[in-house]
């Protein structure tokens, strides 16, 4: 059965799909950070044997193995993911979905590297070590962008989900608006005064593209365009509205919990030592907006015998 987190990220990437836009989780101005990102996977391809057999874990887009390929063409990619719907896998690379970085579906010692961008912190850090271990060569290595607790990242991703939280539960938009239209069993089709107004003070609050914004918007335009709809059809959309709006809230707890796992470096490297890993580096990285890192690059490699 499907966790929350996985339905979360499976919401996630099925709305994604189609987007062709980076960085899904972060607005326009922080796209330096993809920036940043391919230009850490470039020198890392760089360090690569001929034709190596490359694993990508969490892979959601395959974005990873997309910048691989581009300076290492002859490298051979294979990404996994928890999510069962994702994107189409970049040229020249494979994307099976529905697989757990915990159990990977793989033989012992079957490839050259391994590399996770902001997945690997989001699992069982002892069971997601020792699987990778299990299907590293003995010289292979490790390639890992993660998450930072103290990062602009994180900071966004708060603050959209505080602004969700206004929308559905503060000001309870979904509840107001199907009361609305249990009163058009009366004949009253106007909208509710909260709803017409909410938007507006969505905007005000948080500012205007705001997830408050743009969830009160959407709940106004369902109430105003659904007018002459059967109540029943414009309550599922709403319905729909509520149900990506609560798995964006689930994505996002499941970000900070990542971080907390990240912020414990104790923990951290604890967890990859048991598995026969040790950390080679964890450089921070910065983009071109904020002065605060929004990740680490980190190297591992199979402890020596």
């Amino acid at each position: 059965m499907s966790s929350p987190h996985d339905k979360a990220w499976s919401d996630f990437w099925a709305q994604n799909t189609k987007s062709g836009q980076d960085g899904g989780c972060l607005p326009a101005k922080y796209q330096g950070i993809d920036d940043a990102q391919k230009a850490a996977w470039h020198e890392f391809a760089t360090k690569l044997p001929r034709k190596a057999a490359m694993l990508d874990v969490a892979s959601g887009d395959g974005r990873v193995m997309r910048w691989v390929l581009q300076k290492r063409p002859d490298v051979k990619p294979v990404g996994v993911d928890m999510a069962p719907v994702l994107p189409a896998a970049p040229k020249g690379a494979k994307l099976r979905g529905g697989v757990s970085m915990e159990a990977l579906p793989f033989s012992d010692e079957k490839f050259d590297a391994v590399t996770s961008q902001f997945g690997f912190e989001y699992g069982d850090l002892k069971q997601a070590a020792a699987e990778v271990a299990r299907v590293l060569k003995p010289d292979g290595l490790v390639g890992l962008i993660t998450h930072r607790i103290d990062g602009p990242i994180l900071a966004h991703n708060l603050a959209r989900r505080e602004q969700i939280g206004w929308a559905i539960n503060e000001q309870d938009l979904i509840e107001v608006a199907k009361g609305n239209l249990k009163l058009r069993a009366t004949g009253l089709q106007t909208v509710s005064t909260k709803v017409m107004n909410a938007p507006a003070l969505g905007a005000r609050q948080f500012g205007q593209g705001s997830a408050a914004w743009e969830i009160a918007e959407a709940v106004r335009q369902t109430l105003s365009l659904g007018a002459r709809d059967h109540p029943a059809n414009v309550a599922r959309l709403l319905d729909t509205i509520l149900g990506h709006a609560r798995n964006e809230i689930g994505r996002i707890n499941s970000l900070e919990a990542a971080c907390k796992q990240t912020a414990d470096a104790e923990g951290f490297l604890s967890a990859v030592n048991a598995a026969g890993l040790e950390q080679l580096s964890a450089e921070p990285m910065n983009d071109r907006v904020s002065d605060r890192p929004f990740a680490d690059f980190r190297m591992l490699k199979p402890i020596s015998s």
